[in-house]
């Protein structure tokens, strides 16, 4: 869930207790993704994984941020196959052979932790495990072009790179995007690209890099439900995210899976 008008004049840049607030709520919002690792399963519809993640947060201290979130009512999105962002989750069981997203963001001690990651449900077929493979990778690049005195542009452009190489495209019509005390904050930070250009990176910026990846075409729509983002062409979508900050010689993730679950499978 990403703002596409936000002013990256106003980019807050935070201090020592901001990234101690953010690993905290990074740790927790992984956490929620490692604990549904064994529920992603063929039978089991999405609205369980949802009321899972609702439990396991209070449980755990956070809020859910999505909840109630511009009318939102749900925990999680659950974007499944040919769902690019957003999925609502319901009463229809995964079914073997589908991907799935699982995006949640948490609320704790006041700060936002933001992540999502790809699950395989039971037989996937060869050509959706390497979309989310590589999907993966994109995300990671472009983590790894994120430090003081990058820009944007080169975050955007190590995504837009790898993926055009593998005949996939890039969804620009969604993005990540700054948090911290606030769910969404600047800068705007778009998975495509050019070197050198765009917001130049300063430490004490927090932001999520949240890749979508989709096999065939970048166009997107939204359902009628207001929420559902799908592949105009019905191609395969895939997404990864973390949420990250620039520190002074790098970036950190503050979403990284305790369990070491990063990325499928994950048995």
């Amino acid at each position: 869930m990403s703002d596409a008008d936000l002013d990256d004049r106003a980019i807050t840049l935070h201090d020592a207790a901001g990234f101690e607030g953010m690993r905290a709520a990074g740790r927790l919002a992984a956490s929620v993704l490692d604990m549904l690792v064994p529920h992603v399963r063929p039978g089991v519809p999405t609205a369980t994984l949802d009321r899972l993640a609702y439990d396991y947060v209070l449980a755990n201290g956070g809020i859910p941020a999505t909840l109630f979130y511009r009318g939102y009512s749900h925990s999680l999105c659950t974007s499944i196959n040919h769902v690019v962002c957003h999925g609502i989750p319901g009463a229809k069981p995964l079914q073997s052979g589908d991907i799935v997203n699982i995006d949640v963001t948490v609320i704790l001690n006041g700060w936002h932790g933001d992540t999502s990651r790809m699950y395989l449900v039971g037989d996937v077929p060869l050509k959706a495990r390497r979309l989310v493979d590589l999907t993966y990778e994109c995300m990671m690049r472009g983590i790894e072009a994120a430090k003081p005195g990058a820009t944007l542009g080169d975050v955007g452009f190590a995504i837009q790179s790898l993926a055009e190489k593998n005949r996939c495209s890039v969804v620009r019509d969604f993005c990540g995007h700054g948090l911290g005390r606030r769910f969404h904050m600047p800068p705007n930070v778009v998975h495509a690209g050019n070197r050198g250009k765009g917001v130049r990176l300063e430490p004490g910026m927090f932001f999520t890099i949240e890749p979508m990846i989709n096999l065939g075409r970048p166009e997107s729509k939204i359902l009628d439900d207001g929420w559902t983002a799908v592949t105009r062409d019905r191609s395969l979508s895939a997404q990864f995210e973390h949420s990250v900050g620039i520190t002074d010689d790098g970036c950190e993730i503050f979403t990284l899976s305790p369990a070491g679950l990063n990325h499928p499978p994950y048995g």
